[in-house]
């Protein structure tokens, strides 16, 4: 750009264009700029833009460590930080970045799989931000009491997720009861050292919860007992609570009828009986989630389920058994119904689907996974009575055909995602499929009778396409055709489509905006199509080429070069050497799972240095169990000391062909 552009577009100094807007119109404009890369481009374009984003900027997510404390101090007005994918970041390097930031604007830090962040962290965290109203930390499996205590000093915490702190026990959630008693959305999922006796000083400590998670706890309905007396509550999930019966959600039923959802997905000891003295108790449900909780319907439970017409919106079943008498009754009465789950239902037939949705005219999301017994009867059916449909799910639905998705395409035009998996489906489908120009996710895996003609046709009309499932279904040409007219898509499935080649995957750097590609077992692949996807995709964060037995350390070289933003990788099976191991890991900052066994051609020694080169970033570590006794003992206490979960592994060496 010369000069006399510049100070047009007011990249330079002058008052002229850009650059004579105010701080506050120019901010105006970037929050109506919604694409990233568009944001970016204003920015490169314009010192105006620039300024103008600094002084406005509301959240931001870092990838490295390095320029965090740079970063906290080049935006004033940051209220949601998310440091879930900075790399390495642990106490000190979080207590550094922190120091001498003006961070009195945040009200949200995401900290999740943050495993390098303790106790200390943390208080430096609640230190710099008075102002902290929601904390993430799920998912840090080390996490317990002391840094259960330390965000217990962030007095105005309204929301915190605790989900996987593995080391979190009643002692802790009694400190965060105490010191946080304004809090309103609590999970504390999978952390099964909490007993009722901390589910109840929080429940007396907490009076504002609305929404609470205790799924995966030992908890008994003890706890339920305690929680009935939240009269503000509006969400519970106890998923897998399996202490909890129906005494429990009777207990549950006499509290204050706030609950406006509920989850009792998986637990075993729950009936019907229970769940219709729950629904007796709380007349104003709007979400019930009772999948793989128990395998018949009574009648007591859909008698109360009738009493729900005028609110439920949403009703999983998954698992159940069925009858098309009962869904006629749930469709009559649950006329206001926008979702609903019959996944894995024994019993669901196209006379009760389209007694269903007669009365159901308002659903948006149906999910009949691997209900073998649909044919295009029922597709005939939602089409008619459901115009509203957004996700239509139908894997292993193996009796529907082209005719029945005709009918889908023409009568459901806001239609946004369909999983097709298994079912058979062929190229004229996806040709009436393609007539769905709202279509953002469509999963077509295991589909044998579709070609390269039939991605054709999505291609050249689903433009707005961000995920795609094709599962052993596509060669390159295929390839060409989606890259040329899918350029939105973020998510890419091409596991075992053993006839593509480099040449098809040539194509794909076409694919700015993709960040997660599978290609496993494609054996035709070398580390040339390897740098062909990754220097055009430079927003790739999880790649898989498990099985891609002829990419060797070329693609290794690629990928350190140019998938900087790359944090999980699977090369297991590849033929990398020590050499091209080591140059990834050194490399790779934001690199944190990695998943890579049976690496024939890499040496004792070549693990050891690469591992040592990815200290401290590594979160994740999947590999062989019998490098445990050959590998240093100080390198795997040095891992686990930086967070690092290794998972050891012992299988054998088998190779497979793409079939």
């Amino acid at each position: 750009m010369s000069e006399e552009e510049a100070q047009r577009y007011g990249g330079g100094t002058g008052g002229g264009g850009v650059g004579a807007l105010s701080v506050d119109l120019l901010g105006q404009v970037l929050d109506r700029v919604l694409e990233r890369r568009d944001r970016k481009a204003c920015r490169l374009v314009s010192r105006a833009f620039a300024r103008a984003e600094a002084a406005h900027r509301r959240a931001l997510r870092v990838l490295r460590r390095e320029p965090l404390p740079r970063l906290l101090r080049a935006f004033p007005a940051l209220e949601r930080l998310d440091l879930s994918a900075c790399a390495s970041l642990d106490d000190a390097s979080l207590a550094a970045a922190l120091a001498g930031a003006d961070l009195g604007t945040v009200r949200q830090v995401c900290l999740a799989r943050a495993s390098g962040v303790g106790w200390r962290g943390l208080e430096a965290l609640v230190a710099a931000c008075p102002r902290l109203e929601a904390v993430d930390l799920s998912h840090c499996v080390g996490a317990g009491d002391r840094e259960a205590a330390a965000l217990a000093a962030a007095s105005g915490l309204r929301e915190l997720n605790l989900e996987k702190c593995l080391g979190v026990t009643d002692m802790g959630l009694a400190k965060v009861a105490v010191g946080c008693p304004r809090l309103e959305n609590l999970s504390f999922k999978w952390c099964r050292e909490i007993s009722d006796i901390g589910v109840d000083l929080l429940v007396k400590k907490c009076r504002e919860l609305r929404s609470l998670d205790i799924s995966y706890l030992k908890v008994s309905n003890e706890s339920l007992r305690s929680i009935s007396t939240l009269e503000k509550l509006e969400e519970l999930a106890m998923v897998a609570c399996s202490c909890i019966d129906d005494e429990g959600l009777e207990l549950l039923s006499r509290g204050s009828n706030s609950l406006q959802s509920v989850d009792v997905s998986r637990c075993d000891h729950v009936t019907s009986q229970g769940l219709a003295s729950l629904i007796d108790g709380h007349s104003f449900l709007q979400k019930l989630y009772a999948a793989d909780s128990l395998h018949e319907i009574g009648q007591d439970f859909l008698s109360k389920l009738v009493t729900l017409k005028a609110t439920l919106a949403v009703l999983r079943l998954d698992g159940f058994e069925v009858s098309s008498s009962l869904l006629s009754a749930i469709g009559e009465g649950c006329t206001n119904l926008v979702e609903i789950g019959l996944s894995k239902c024994n019993g669901v037939t196209d006379e009760g689907i389209s007694s269903l949705v007669a009365c159901c005219s308002y659903l948006r999301t149906i999910d009949l996974t691997c209900c073998n017994l649909v044919t295009n009867n029922s597709l005939d059916s939602i089409a008619d009575n459901c115009k509203l449909l957004e996700c239509l799910r139908l894997e292993s639905c193996s009796s529907i055909n082209e005719k029945g998705l005709e009918r889908i395409a023409s009568c459901c035009p806001n239609l946004k995602e369909i999983d097709l998996t298994d079912c058979g489906v062929n190229d004229e489908a996806l040709h009436h499929l393609a007539k769905c120009s709202e279509l953002l996710i469509l999963k077509l895996g295991l589909s044998s009778s579709i070609s390269d003609k039939g991605l054709g046709f999505i291609s050249s009309k689903c433009g707005k396409l961000i995920e795609l499932d094709l599962y052993r279904s596509i060669t390159d040409d295929g390839l060409a055709a989606l890259a040329n007219g899918c350029k939105k898509i973020k998510l890419l499935n091409l596991c075992y489509c053993n006839k593509i080649t480099d040449s098809g995957l040539s194509h794909l750097g076409a694919l700015e905006e993709l960040t997660n590609l599978e290609l496993r077992c494609l054996v035709r692949i070398t580390g040339i199509g390897i740098s062909s996807v990754v220097t055009g995709c430079k927003s790739l964060v999880e790649l898989d080429l498990k099985r891609c037995y002829s990419v060797d350390d070329s693609g290794l070289w690629a990928l350190a070069r140019y998938a900087l933003n790359l944090r999980q990788l699977t090369i297991s099976y590849c033929q990398v050497t020590g050499l091209g191991l080591c140059h990834l890991l050194s490399s790779l900052r934001c690199l944190q799972d990695v998943k890579m066994v049976h690496l024939s051609w890499v040496s004792i020694e070549g693990f050891e240095m690469a591992l040592r080169a990815a200290c401290g970033r590594l979160k994740k570590l999947k590999i062989l169990s019998g490098l445990k006794t050959v590998l240093s003992p100080d390198l795997l206490q040095l891992l686990q000391a930086c967070g690092c979960r290794i998972r050891w592994v012992n299988k054998p060496l088998v190779y497979k062909d793409a079939i």
